[in-house]
């Protein structure tokens, strides 16, 4: 019975404990302070040391930049030079600068093919620097490249490739030179932003910091950002929110939730998902035509020829109709149940649950992925 149920279809059911044994969450793991955030990093540079598998010549972009930087070391090519070196590759170079980072500290930097390499296997990258969405150098990246893939080409045109050659990444690659502005230490209050907005929710995080500082200290300002009154000085403001962010959260329940990916078959049925009073009927018409013709021989030395007479045969199977029945504030475990108990495949259900969201006796948001 339970591989025939497996068989149907999978379905994850994530069952929600009731309000007395509900599940706390710190509150560093469901908000964010407002101001404390990465920032995006990005450079172009150029790529050496490849193996012959760099750009080509039509890769007009990567001869004008290795001219430029021959030019920068004080070598001056002659007019209407130039290089095809295929050792060579133009990249673009990202990073993620993260809060808080000061100049001396390292990053890691992910380095992206931008022409027609082959790939950047052995490849180094040269100083490049990485700019932050105000045009300013935050970061400068330079050391040898880690590629995970590999590839093998045959004289006969066969090929292997496994992974991607064209994407590698720098462990501590970039220098942090500049370290970002912070709102942090200014202001006498901090906010904190819920990653998931909840009215609920939010009201228990205003409920838990004053009932720890005292009345008036946190106040919800939506259902997602609640102010909190600080202290100014830096040292007491880290060991003040040091002390905010371990408390224990009861986080709202989530809006009721039917996800169904189109692609996979996968469906996901939310704990809280209901259904109002409704019969549903699951059933299948198959269709079944063979052939058999009819083949008449001659006698012999008659001179008549072989006829063949089609002979075509159709039936048509309707299927044991199913149908099952939900009472009023039927549960996720209920629709389980009585859709495994007829059978129904992945698309059977889908559509199943697509047609109870348009009579309205699905009580939740069916989103399609």
């Amino acid at each position: 019975m339970m591989k025939r149920i497996l068989s149907l279809f999978l379905c994850l059911w994530i069952a929600m404990p009731s309000a007395q044994a509900a599940i706390t969450q710190r509150l560093k793991d469901i908000a964010q302070v407002a101001g404390v955030r990465t920032n995006q990093l990005v450079g172009y540079g150029l790529i050496v040391g490849l193996d012959g598998s760099g750009d080509k010549s039509s890769a007009a972009y990567t001869s004008q930049t290795f001219k430029n930087l021959l030019t920068q070391f004080g070598i001056s090519l002659p007019s209407g030079t130039n290089p095809q070196s295929k050792n060579i590759a133009a990249v673009a170079v990202h990073a993620d600068l993260p809060a808080f980072a000061k100049p001396g500290q390292t990053i890691d930097v992910t380095v992206s093919s931008l022409g027609d390499a082959k790939s950047l296997r052995g490849g180094s990258l040269l100083l490049t620097p990485l700019k932050g969405a105000d045009g300013q150098v935050y970061a400068m990246a330079q050391g040898n490249l880690v590629v995970g893939g590999f590839g093998v080409d045959g004289q006969d045109g066969s090929k292997i490739t496994v992974n991607v050659l064209n994407v590698g990444r720098i462990p501590a690659g970039a220098t942090v030179e500049k370290a970002v502005a912070s709102g942090f230490n200014t202001g006498d209050s901090l906010v904190f932003n819920l990653n998931r907005p909840d009215f609920t929710t939010a009201k228990h995080v205003t409920e838990q910091i004053n009932n720890l500082l005292g009345a008036g200290v946190a106040e919800a300002m939506d259902a997602t950002s609640i102010r909190v009154r600080a202290p100014r000085d830096p040292s007491q403001r880290v060991s003040y929110l040091s002390v905010l962010e371990n408390l224990e959260i009861t986080e709202g329940d989530e809006r009721a939730k039917v996800i169904i990916n189109s692609r996979t078959g996968t469906i996901v049925i939310g704990e809280n998902v209901r259904v109002s009073p409704v019969a549903v009927t699951h059933g299948a018409l198959t269709v079944s035509i063979t052939e058999n013709p009819q083949v008449n021989q001659p006698e012999p030395l008659s001179g008549g020829q072989t006829v063949v007479t089609p002979r075509t045969g159709i039936e048509v199977d309707a299927g044991s109709g199913h149908m099952f029945e939900l009472s009023p504030g039927s549960t996720l475990k209920d629709i389980v149940k009585a859709v495994n108990s007829v059978g129904a495949a992945p698309g059977d259900l889908m559509a199943i649950l697509e047609a109870l969201k348009q009579s309205g006796a699905l009580h939740a948001d069916l989103v399609v992925i």
